[in-house]
């Protein structure tokens, strides 16, 4: 390989690779947490905002809980700390990246109007790796907003008779229940009970809009929907997590995918936006994986937006070449790590089908990583990308 091919990145080399300006720019990361790649990506979402009009970051993280960074960064209520603590899932709040990139946002909306500021969304679900959260918060909050705005007398329930069919906040949130369906409420009578409601309640979202959009702010408007979204979403995860056929898997990931891809769409409503999660829930090819000894497909988020936008999604794969604290060490040559491995930069961008035009016929050996945390590139699903991001040692 040569030099040639690779470029730094930078906002205008990247928008210049692409056929036009992206609703979505996706950058995908291969392992969560690693200072080099959030580092390289709040460069890059500094370039895109002064350079070319960029407004929003959204990133893999609960998008109820972002709502609390989104209102620090653009009214300052609150402190960092606690927009740190409490505006992020999966517990990366405690990222020194994640803290930059917030720190940042609010000191560029000072003394910006609105119209201007920078804006922060969560585009997962209420989602952790041992279960899901209550759906208490997304549906009680759609039901007063609905209360408000079109009268209690259309609405299919009172908020008492909501509060009674939740009951505890534990029952749903029950670690065990993502092992164990049998330890899961997804499917009493309560819960069924519960899907219908949401279900209407979100429809009153459609049916009234004339009149919901003319009395809400934009942003109300964004968040009524966002609740809508999140509680059928919610309800719909935790009934098949009381599932006990063998697709119970294959639905919690679709389920999972599905909400985020309903977020991203949302989001793009809005203006340009930099996406940043994982390489496996932006790129455009179908995700699998073995569990239990049995394989798992489901389309990713970016598959599915992909398809509504066309062009205007475009996805960066980033790579790693090493993590030596994680025990991944320098890729072999043979690799497609490995050939950008022995480029001089440190870090670069590379359009996607230049790469694929060099190798020809002769595809790159797949590369295997010692440490599960790190998902190397597939080269076969190198031409599903408008780019590689790679960072040579992290």
């Amino acid at each position: 390989m040569t030099a040639e091919i690779a470029t730094a990145v930078h906002a205008a080399t990247v928008m210049g690779s692409l056929p036009s300006r992206p609703r979505l720019l996706a950058l995908g990361e291969p392992t969560h947490g690693e200072d080099a790649l959030l580092e390289l990506r709040n460069d890059l979402f500094r370039q895109l905002v002064e350079q070319e009009g960029y407004r929003t970051i959204a990133i893999e993280s609960d998008c109820l809980m972002g709502l609390i960074v989104d209102e620090y960064v653009t009214s300052g209520r609150g402190t960092l700390d606690e927009a740190m603590e409490r505006g992020f899932s999966h517990e990366w709040g405690a990222f020194a990246g994640n803290r930059e990139l917030v720190r940042w946002m609010r000191a560029y909306n000072e003394g910006r109007p609105a119209s201007e500021q920078v804006r922060f969304a969560g585009f997962d679900g209420p989602l952790e790796i041992t279960g899901a959260a209550s759906p208490r918060q997304a549906l009680t909050a759609l039901h007063a907003y609905l209360a408000a705005q079109v009268g209690a007398g259309l609405l299919p329930c009172d908020a008492a008779t909501l509060d009674r069919l939740l009951g505890s906040d534990d029952q749903w949130t029950e670690p065990a229940a993502m092992m164990d369906p049998s330890r899961s409420v997804g499917r009493t009578s309560e819960a069924k009970k519960l899907r219908l409601l949401a279900d209407d309640l979100a429809a009153l979202l459609g049916a009234h809009s004339p009149q919901l959009i003319a009395a809400s702010s934009p942003d109300d408007w964004d968040r009524a929907l966002l609740y809508g979204r999140t509680a059928t979403g919610l309800l719909r995860y935790h009934f098949w997590m009381a599932d006990t056929s063998p697709g119970r898997m294959a639905w919690l990931l679709s389920v999972r995918d599905s909400m985020m891809a309903a977020n991203l769409l949302a989001i793009a409503e809005r203006g340009p936006a930099l996406v940043n999660a994982h390489n496996g829930h932006l790129q455009r090819n179908k995700s699998e994986m073995r569990m239990s000894g049995l394989p798992v497909e489901w389309w990713s988020a970016g598959a599915i937006v992909s398809a509504r936008l066309g062009e205007e999604y475009a996805f960066l794969a980033s790579a790693l070449g090493t993590i030596r604290h994680q025990g991944v060490d320098v890729p072999p040559p043979d690799t497609l790590e490995g050939l950008l491995y022995a480029l001089p930069e440190d870090r670069c961008f590379v359009q996607a089908d230049r790469l694929s035009a060099m190798f020809g016929d002769a595809t790159p050996a797949p590369r295997v990583s010692p440490w599960y945390g790190y998902a190397p590139l597939d080269p076969a699903h190198l031409a599903g990308n408008e780019g590689i991001v790679f960072v040579k040692d992290a």
